[in-house]
């Protein structure tokens, strides 16, 4: 089972779009896909008609319970997302407290991960959808992956919001473990634009291979997806912000061989 968080510190960047893009473009390739919503917000959740706040159970859950939650449990909360091959574990509200609940207690870091080898075998591809803050979500996101995808607009705002998640990013690293494997997409780019145009010249200047050497642009069929709580690709699959991202996965699963 592989595992991406997807997170940035800045909100607005395209991170819950690009988690269920890929996610079911994942799936309509014939994985089987887990998206899991770690953002009190929810929007990952709400984006496949789910209303969060009716639900008896949620990712909310897995960290209360902790060890002791069981491999049926967890697949009890799983909602399904109206699409062959991907389900969601749903976010709540309630997740907002657990930085104040639980944040002091020892070994909080690697509750996700742990829930998850207890799914291991259920599924090819999990995605995290990150909440825009450091705390207890964050961190057990990103124990938790394989590799962090980063979604940076193309403006300089979000430019330095990067700088910030680096640097998070370095205070979160294990002393002695190797650092995280990340990979930097340029998303909203317009090519009309000349913010865009400096944006993405800095972005690769300053971070060079890190940076995903391609564009995910401005599109509204995107949008209109997101209104319409269906994914990208089964809503309009030949749309260039599909394509975009088409070609961005196809690059994940190169660097995912590589790496295995």
């Amino acid at each position: 089972m592989v595992v991406w968080t997807i997170a940035n510190q800045k909100g607005g960047v395209g991170k819950t779009t690009s988690t269920v893009t890929l996610g079911a473009l994942l799936a309509q390739r014939g994985s089987r896909v887990l998206l899991i919503d770690t953002d009190p917000h929810a929007s990952l959740t709400y984006y496949f008609g789910i209303d969060a706040e009716e639900l008896e159970n949620s990712v909310y859950d897995i960290f209360i319970r902790g060890k002791d939650i069981t491999k049926e449990e967890i697949l009890q909360s799983l909602c399904p997302s109206g699409m062959d091959n991907l389900d969601i574990l749903p976010s709540s509200m309630a997740l907002a407290t657990l930085d104040r609940s639980l944040g002091d207690k020892g070994g909080m870091g690697l509750v996700l991960k742990k829930a998850l080898a207890k799914i291991s075998s259920e599924y090819d591809y999990v995605l995290i959808d990150c909440p825009p803050v450091i705390g207890v979500l964050m961190v057990n996101a990103m124990a938790a992956c394989d590799r962090i995808l980063i979604p940076v607009q193309t403006e300089f705002l979000a430019l330095k919001g990067l700088d910030r998640m680096l640097a998070t990013m370095q205070l979160m690293q294990t002393p002695g473990q190797d650092g995280y494997q990340f990979t930097i997409v340029p998303t909203l780019y317009d090519k009309r634009t000349k913010a865009s145009l400096e944006a993405y010249k800095e972005l690769k200047l300053k971070y060079g291979d890190v940076v995903w050497s391609a564009v995910i642009p401005v599109d509204t069929k995107m949008r209109d997806a997101s209104l319409a709580q269906t994914p990208p690709p089964v809503y309009a699959p030949k749309c260039r912000g599909v394509f975009a991202y088409n070609t961005l996965l196809t690059y994940l699963l190169q660097l995912q061989g590589e790496q295995t």
